[in-house]
């Protein structure tokens, strides 16, 4: 295993609809010497999400697109393996956004040192004990405002953020909590695992009904990570004064032609609803007060969590492809 040459995944061409292999390269990439300033880190895992899907569109959001024969940033963990920075020395545990590939390196202000805890895995901090975890947490405190006894409604409840959700959902006083998912399986795994109250696979069909008998007294808050007929069903389901924290919307990222919208938006004025989109690099100053929540939870034994894990940065895109295609419970990650 070469400390100087970084095997690096870049992206070759733009998808139009489902990305293929052929959108991607993988390249090897000798490796300067160390500036003054400067480490080099191998990675341990690598993190691919949806989001990423987004970014290799050259349209406008709210970070620039990946550029074609560049590599594919995001997040990964790993360890320090030559400094020339005394705040990071040989053997420091980083997160960074570098991203896919097996070393990483740059000035020392690119990698933050985290604390490297007995037992607990690092790649727990690419997703529950991370920006994952705080995302389903902003979503639900400052986007939705949930309160204490109110009904929510989480789409795309088996993955990193949906899992993350529903537990943070019942230890902020949710009365009820209802997902979707993709599989029976799931399914019967939202509800034994992760505390959900009820639960029900969206591709048996019929959305709609199936959250309408999953809460007939209605939903307060809809966390979501599909959008299209999900946010058509929790429209619907809606009590007066609903709130929706928008942080995803799988159901539209591969498609070639426009997304039909919801066909009962005059819910939101005759319900007073409150649907807002959200990404978490505004809200990072809740940082510190979820990682004592969490840390706190995790320690008493509160959060269960499941990883889908691919092994060899060669098989990145894979498991990228796969994650995009519901092959995962809980979060998806590379292996280095």
């Amino acid at each position: 295993m070469s400390e100087t040459t970084s095997t690096q995944i870049h992206l070759a061409s733009r998808p139009t609809g489902w990305p293929t292999d052929e959108n991607f390269s993988v390249e090897h990439v000798e490796l300067p010497e160390l500036a003054d300033g400067e480490v080099r880190v191998r990675n341990e895992f690598i993190s691919v999400d949806p989001y990423m899907r987004g970014r290799m569109n050259d349209t406008r959001s709210y970070v620039k697109p990946f550029q074609i024969g560049e590599q594919i940033s995001g997040g990964a963990v790993g360890r320090v393996i030559a400094s020339r920075d005394s705040s990071l020395p040989e053997g420091t545990l980083v997160l960074h956004q570098l991203g896919w590939s097996d070393l990483a390196q740059g000035p020392a202000a690119n990698f933050k040192q985290i604390p490297d805890l007995p037992g607990v895995p690092s790649s727990l901090r690419l997703h529950i004990l991370g920006m994952t975890g705080l995302t389903a947490y902003v979503g639900l405190k400052a986007i939705a405002g949930l309160v204490e006894g109110e009904t929510v409604f989480i789409s795309g409840a088996a993955g990193a953020v949906g899992t993350a959700a529903g537990q943070i959902a019942k230890l902020m006083g949710a009365k009820r909590v209802i997902g979707s998912a993709g599989s029976a399986e799931k399914v019967e795994l939202l509800t034994s695992k992760y505390g959900y109250d009820a639960a029900f696979n969206y591709k048996d069909g019929d959305v709609r009904g199936q959250l309408a008998a999953a809460a007939p007294e209605g939903i307060d808050v809809f966390f979501d990570n599909v959008g299209g007929d999900h946010l058509e069903a929790a429209l619907a389901a809606f009590n007066d004064g609903g709130r929706a924290a928008l942080c995803g919307a799988i159901a539209s990222y591969n498609t070639t032609e426009p997304t039909p919208g919801p066909q009962n938006m005059a819910n939101l004025i005759t319900r007073g609803l409150k649907l807002q989109g959200f990404t978490l690099s505004s809200y990072l100053n809740y940082g510190e007060e979820f990682s004592q929540l969490m840390g706190q939870w995790f320690a008493e034994g509160k959060i269960a969590y499941d990883e889908t894990i691919v092994d060899g940065v060669d098989n990145t895109v894979q498991a990228f492809l796969d994650m995009m295609g519901g092959a995962n419970t809980g979060k998806m990650l590379v292996r280095i």
